[in-house]
Parts: C-alpha cells; sequence; structure tokens
C-alpha cells in the first residue's frame, strides 16, 4: 500500500518538479524588503538642494507611482509634488553600476552622484568608483538596460 502511494505521488508530482522555475519580476523601484519606502527613506529633493544625502520624515510623505517617498521638509514634499520626474533616482534607485552591468543591485542612499541634472546611486563606495570611472559609458549601457534588467 505505501509503495503504491509513493508511486502515485512521484508520477503527480515529477511535471511539477520538472517544471521550469518562473522568477518573478524585479519591481521597478528598489526598495527593502517588505517595504514601499524609495531611496531608503531618504530625501530624494535634498540631494539636489542641499548637496547631501539626508533622511526624510514620515510626517512629509507621498506616494509616487505605488511607493512613498519622503522628504525632510514640507518645501521639499512640495518641490517633488510639483516635478517627480526632476527628482527620482534614475533606474528605480537600484545600483547605476549594476544596471550597467546587466543587472540590478540596491542602490545605497549614501553611495550618490548627480550628473546632468539627474541623481545616480550606487551600491557602495567601491562600486561607485568604478561606476566614476566612466560615467558616460555606464549610463549610455545602463539607459540601454534599462527597464530590461527588471525582467531578467
Amino acid at each position: 500500500m505505501l509503495r503504491h502511494f509513493v508511486l502515485a505521488l512521484v508520477i503527480f508530482a515529477a511535471p511539477v518538479a520538472l517544471a521550469p522555475v518562473a522568477h518573478a519580476d524585479t519591481a521597478p523601484v528598489h526598495t527593502g524588503l517588505l517595504s514601499r519606502v524609495a531611496v531608503g527613506g531618504y530625501d530624494p529633493v535634498a540631494y539636489f538642494t542641499d548637496g547631501r544625502p539626508v533622511r526624510g520624515v514620515e510626517r512629509f510623505r507621498v506616494t509616487h507611482q505605488g511607493y512613498e517617498y519622503r522628504f525632510a521638509n514640507a518645501e521639499n514634499l512640495a518641490a517633488f509634488r510639483a516635478s517627480p520626474a526632476r527628482y527620482l533616482p534614475q533606474y528605480g534607485g537600484y545600483c547605476a553600476w549594476a544596471v550597467s552591468q546587466g543587472y540590478t543591485a540596491a542602490g545605497n542612499p549614501n553611495n550618490w552622484r548627480i550628473v546632468d541634472g539627474r541623481l545616480y546611486l550606487n551600491y557602495n563606495a567601491e562600486i561607485q568608483t568604478r561606476w566614476e570611472g566612466d560615467i558616460p559609458g555606464h549610463i549610455r549601457r545602463a539607459n540601454t538596460n534599462w527597464p530590461g534588467v527588471l525582467s531578467r
């Protein structure tokens, strides 16, 4: 009896076990695990106005395209609401270097650079140094790879 049960289990489970693994697409905006807060909770406008990463606060937040963005003050929140595309990090806040290489990795809000009026994040200081070795080339490759890397 047990042998018949095991045989039946193998026969019915085999197609499932041999089926190709389905991969979910990567979210278009990088957030923490089980979070919808973008840019690690940092104020994307502050990079442009203060020239440095500044933590946003829950009091000044907005949902944009399903993701929450936080700001240090009401003025930055208003600036974002008026022109979100101006302040959003490129490649959904994923590491700009990784996207240029054809994959995604977390963008670190403390490893950043504004180039031609656009905000780019990188994974860490070492990766940012690599990216800075050929910024125009990496941006060109990343623009070619984006958003296709989200479904790889």
